[in-house]
């Protein structure tokens, strides 16, 4: 039975991302318009994905927890994990590694972390947009290294994008690859995606945003259920779903 599924979104904690968007409110928009496997991806941080984990089973929907990472070559791969403690743990990594430039939240806006009531809980300072030192050849390895997998977004944008940077999709431990669009561009031109399996997702950073570009996840639900207190899905279901995706 597939599962409508969405795995990019950013919550109040990325400084582009709406200060509307607590956990809360997107797992509400996201259940009223049929999503059913979600994950948050604010940039280069996991620190949201607490609240997330803890108010995904009202809503009826599994959470996949990571962030959107920027690699050294300012490229965006999603970094996706079942575990929540893998996720924060590497989510400590990366910001020991993020460019060390501060946030100025009059300027590029706020980054906070709220709890399940919506109360800002702590504020990041460093501006988490900012590239890591890790490079698009080590981000997936890391990835695996905390058990979890890696997707590059966005690849057909022509910003922050795999293909913007190096002009093409390139080998790598990719789970699957995000595309704005699959097929044809406006040029009507088809990106060489190598065979890796395609999603879309809706890179959500305002309510409207939520729901806007889903895909269909061929699984089971009790497949993917989560086997721990609302956190622990099971991460080989959701990668050999991802696998029957179209290439």
């Amino acid at each position: 039975m597939p599962l409508l599924t969405d795995l990019h979104n950013h919550s109040c904690l990325s400084p582009c991302g709406s200060l509307e968007l607590s956990p809360g409110r997107i797992l509400s928009l996201a259940s009223s318009r049929g999503i059913r496997v979600m994950a948050l991806t604010d940039h280069n941080s996991s620190l949201n994905c607490p609240a997330f984990a803890r108010l995904s089973g009202r809503f009826g929907i599994v959470p996949i927890f990571g962030m959107e990472a920027t690699t050294a070559e300012e490229i965006h791969v999603l970094r996706l994990f079942t575990s929540l403690e893998a996720s924060l743990a590497f989510g400590e990594l990366a910001y020991s590694v993020l460019l060390p430039l501060e946030n100025v939240p009059e300027r590029a806006g706020d980054q906070v972390v709220v709890d399940e009531e919506e109360n800002i809980v702590d504020e990041v300072g460093l501006f988490l947009p900012n590239p890591l030192e890790f490079t698009l050849g080590e981000i997936a390895e890391k990835a695996a290294a905390y058990s979890g997998i890696a997707i590059p977004a966005h690849i057909d944008r022509p910003a922050f994008s795999m293909t913007s940077q190096l002009g093409a999709v390139v080998e790598g431990r990719w789970a699957a690859l995000e595309c704005v669009r699959i097929g044809p561009g406006p040029d009507g031109q088809t990106l060489a995606t190598k065979g890796f399996p395609l999603i879309t997702s809706s890179d959500a950073h305002y309510p409207e945003h939520i729901a806007r570009r889903p895909f269909p996840l061929d699984i089971d639900p009790e497949e993917l259920q989560p086997k721990g207190p609302g956190t622990e899905a099971d991460m080989h279901a959701l990668q050999a779903a991802l696998g029957r995706r179209p290439s």
